[in-house]
């Protein structure tokens, strides 16, 4: 059950009621102060302006309209018009417990799940995957999953980097390579490495250059040979990505992927429908279209440009061509960008280009979903200690390592296959964790020490916390599944952790509404916190039976809502650390 939805219904109704116009907000939220309830309404002033009266006078008219004493044992008008609600205990205490024995944790799937098509990751395949691929990955798997966890059906779209220029000069450099009988794999096997003597080849040799540009129009000509070429260096690309997502633990396939290679055959007929519709101007040769939405101050506007002077398509063209599958072939509701803050003009304007051509619905939510930079300490972007591009796999690896010397410094009785799993486990998780929990539309500093420390907002902090109840749990000799107590709220820390249990479902929908996964990361990291509170000053164990078990049942569903929370992050959890 989500408490905020069901208590903006019930106000807003009261409040219309009480004369307030048709759909005027109850702005219901959660307190920020004890002393103000469990949940506070901010939509009353509003209201009063509108009906030029007292906020506080229209306040108590909604409350004689107002019957919340099936959930709430105290409502009181504060300020200039707030309302504050206190939560019933009993309530509580009987929601908890039902919370507890249901898998999906009260969380209720959508009455009208729609079609949501997500794209992210979208790695450029002339190179291995980097640091700068991280945010997009884990973000949009984060949010791929709280969509399908409400029931929604999602298309991953892994729109991959696979056409264009740069890939006649890696064509190039593999025909040379082949014609030296070189093992092409083998060289392949450091793609970084092999990008760099392509391009030093480019730069450097005029003959090797003009016989890169040669292999982009055979390519793109559909030549057979080329195509072969092409087709080996692809699939090598792509099972780096997929070495990587395995590592990552992220949810993305080989059949997610959907390259932009996808759309050629279609970007010609893209400009010719643009073109028929009287969108298209000739600029200096190119293709373009001029949109008056994006003028700036002086009248002048940025065009979308869709075919280049000597016939070439762009990125522009290529995502209009996408946009148009995925509402004509897919038939999606909702399509999710994650891409970096840089491209926010480039969506703007394909997508009201979208719109004005008919390759998009009306009621199609197109949202880009912009994140920041990760950046050094140096607040550049992040880079390798010797200047380079720091490769994801590298950095991984780096930080499983790095994880595994922490706790076997701490475990140094611990087997060694369990200590290289821990590491595992935490290393991974502390590099998505320290992502996911910063707003999205933020750069952030990566931080070793930062997130692989045991305090504060981190991956170790909360696997901690999670291994530390199961042990808990584990010493109780109990099988919580048969457990049967009522739950005792007598206690401010019992209460308080009951509220925020209650509020799971409220952290599931922000995510999935936002797409921003740090409002899960900050809600499990209050409720480790409120559980830690709760357990210095509730003993659990040494309590008498009918208060053991309640307490063990709070502690139970905390690990479940921790456990469930971080899966959908895409984290694992460890039972021992």
């Amino acid at each position: 059950m989500n408490i905020q939805t069901l208590l903006n219904t019930r106000i807003q109704e009261a409040m219309v009621t009480a004369g307030a116009p048709e759909g005027s907000p109850a702005l219901v939220r959660q307190s920020a102060k004890v002393q103000f309830g469990d949940y506070q309404a901010n939509g009353i002033m509003g209201a009063a302006k509108k009906l030029k009266m007292n906020p506080r006078e229209f306040a108590q008219t909604v409350l004689t309209k107002l019957d919340l004493s099936d959930i709430a044992e105290k409502i009181e008008i504060a300020g200039p018009g707030f309302i504050n609600i206190f939560l019933k205990a009993e309530w509580m205490s009987q929601e908890v417990a039902r919370v507890l024995r249901d898998a999906r944790l009260d969380v209720q799937k959508v009455t009208q799940p729609q079609t949501i098509v997500v794209d992210y990751s979208s790695p450029n395949l002339a190179k291995e995957m980097h640091v700068g691929h991280l945010r997009s990955t884990v973000i949009g798997d984060s949010v791929v999953r709280t969509l399908e966890f409400l029931g929604h059906h999602v298309i991953r779209q892994n729109h991959v980097g696979d056409w264009g220029t740069q890939f006649g000069m890696l064509l190039a450099y593999m025909e040379r390579l082949r014609k030296e009988s070189s093992e092409i794999s083998m060289v392949l096997s450091d793609l970084e490495v092999f990008y760099r003597k392509a391009k030093e080849c480019f730069d450097e040799d005029a003959d090797f250059a003009v016989r890169a540009r040669e292999l982009v129009v055979e390519l793109q000509s559909g030549n057979e040979e080329c195509l072969a070429l092409w087709d080996e260096f692809i699939d090598i690309s792509l099972t780096h990505c997929e070495e990587t997502y395995k590592m990552l633990g992220v949810s993305l396939k080989r059949e997610h992927v959907m390259p932009e290679s996808a759309y050629n055959d279609d970007l010609a007929n893209v400009v010719s429908e643009l073109d028929d519709q009287g969108l298209l101007q000739e600029s200096e040769g190119a293709k373009c279209i001029f949109m008056e939405e994006f003028a700036n101050k002086d009248g002048e506007i940025t065009p979308v440009i869709v075919q280049k002077t000597g016939g070439g398509f762009l990125y522009s063209t290529t995502d209009l061509a996408a946009l148009r599958f995925r509402q004509h072939t897919l038939g999606f509701d909702r399509g999710l960008y994650f891409v970096d803050a840089r491209q926010s003009l480039h969506f703007q304007q394909i997508f009201t280009l979208g719109r004005k051509a008919g390759f998009v619905k009306a009621g199609t939510s197109l949202e880009h979903m912009p994140f920041g930079t990760v950046m050094g300490s140096d607040g550049k972007p992040f880079k390798t200690r010797s200047g380079g591009v720091a490769k994801l796999s590298a950095l991984l690896e780096e930080a499983q390592e790095r994880a595994y010397a922490l706790v076997a410094s701490k475990n140094p009785d611990m087997a060694e296959d369990e200590l290289r799993n821990i590491g595992r486990v935490v290393g991974i998780a502390s590099v998505k964790y320290a992502d996911l929990s910063k707003n999205r539309t933020s750069d952030y500093v990566f931080n070793w020490d930062n997130m692989l420390s045991f305090e504060g907002n981190t991956a170790p902090y909360l696997l901690y916390a999670y291994s530390r109840i199961s042990s808990i749990i584990k010493r109780a000799e109990v099988n919580i599944d048969t457990l049967d107590a009522s739950i005792l709220l007598n206690s401010d820390q019992e209460r308080a952790l009951s509220v925020k249990l209650l509020q799971f479902s409220e952290a599931v929908d922000q995510v999935a509404t936002d797409g921003m996964p740090h409002f899960m990361c900050s809600y499990l990291y209050d409720l480790a916190g409120i559980f830690m509170t709760f357990y210095e000053a509730c003993p659990i164990l040494t309590s008498e039976a009918e208060v053991k078990s309640s307490r063990l049942m709070l502690a139970a569903n905390t690990a479940s809502t921790l456990k469930k929370g971080m899966e959908l992050l895409g984290i694992e959890t460890l039972e021992r650390m």
